[in-house]
């Protein structure tokens, strides 16, 4: 069931489309992403669905209700963690936590927030002195507190250091274990692929493509690449390069396979789906032993290429605000 419908949803700026008849639909328990270079739409999206923005034209529902229509009442339904979330630099954890339940009707209780989210032993501790980690715990705290069934959390990692992207990465997992439906905004394709069911390519205004993080890269470029040296233990248990295995014979019928080329001990394969999978499979049925291996991944860093005709870091280059 479709808990975010938009349809052909415009918003310009000084005459410029920063929106250009965009439309998508969001389905109730999925993380679903919304990936685009700076300046690409996203946030703009984004406020356009929680309300803080009105469309010059389109229609978008939340809920089934007109954000600015009944945004009273919606916003009792979803929770926000908007792109530039800050708070007063000498507001306690747990301050923050009670001010933000006081807003709803229903709240949780923000003592079990504090408990999930592993801020206890920050309860007391000012926000200014918080590590980028721990705010970030404490944003998604304050966008639960609510107890929400959409969550829109925009841009969350920006800023972090990896760990800290990781740890907030499972944060995400555990929001949408427990039932609600997340927009996650982001300019990362690591964190994409990583969380997201499916994801909408933002560039320019429009929406480029829309699908899983896989349908994106196997409907972009099909094909890729694996590769190995091959090598064989002789009696006195050390690796000698094999002369006589023959990889084309081995793995030219493979499913996915769709060519063998074999320099010296070096064997390359292209090929589709999963067909590394059904390689390596054979060659431990056959006793065969290597060394080497790799397996050219593809991306969306390659996708976003093939769908837009340029870079991701160049339209990030070229975004303005």
């Amino acid at each position: 069931m479709a808990v975010i419908e938009v349809d052909e949803l415009c918003k310009k700026y000084d005459g410029r489309a920063v929106l250009d008849r965009v439309s998508f639909s969001v389905e109730e328990g999925e993380v679903f992403g919304i990936l685009g270079p700076n300046g690409a739409g996203k946030t703009t999206a984004v406020e356009c669905l929680e309300g803080l923005r009105r469309p010059d034209s389109g229609t978008v529902r939340v809920l089934g209700s007109d954000p600015l229509e009944q945004g009273r009442g919606l916003r009792e339904r979803i929770g926000v963690q908007l792109q530039h979330t800050r708070l007063p630099e000498t507001i306690k954890v747990w301050e923050a936590l009670d001010l933000y339940a006081s807003f709803y009707s229903g709240p949780r209780d923000w003592r079990e927030l504090l408990e999930r989210w592993g801020l206890v032993d920050q309860r007391n501790t000012r926000f200014g002195k918080l590590s980028g980690g721990q705010k970030q715990r404490l944003f998604i705290a304050l966008a639960l507190v609510g107890d929400p069934e959409v969550a829109f959390l925009d841009e969350l990692t920006t800023g972090l250091d990896p760990q800290a992207r990781r740890t907030t990465w499972e944060l995400v997992k555990r929001v949408r274990a427990e039932g609600v439906t997340v927009v996650l905004v982001s300019h990362f394709m690591d964190e994409v692929e990583e969380l997201c069911d499916r994801v909408a390519v933002f560039d320019r205004g429009d929406i480029v493509a829309l699908d899983t993080p896989a349908g994106l890269i196997d409907g972009v470029d099909p094909e890729y690449r694996m590769g190995f040296r091959l090598m064989d233990v002789g009696a006195s248990g050390t690796s000698r390069t094999s002369r006589t295995s023959e990889p084309e014979a081995l793995l030219g019928n493979l499913p996915g396979v769709a060519t063998v080329s074999r320099t010296g001990d070096r064997v390359e394969l292209v090929g589709r789906g999963d067909f590394a999978t059904e390689v390596t499979a054979a060659l431990a049925r056959e006793h065969v032993l290597v060394a080497d291996l790799r397996v050219d991944s593809r991306s969306l860093d390659d996708a976003f290429v093939a769908l837009t005709g340029h870079s991701f870091q160049a339209a990030e280059n070229g975004a303005g605000s």
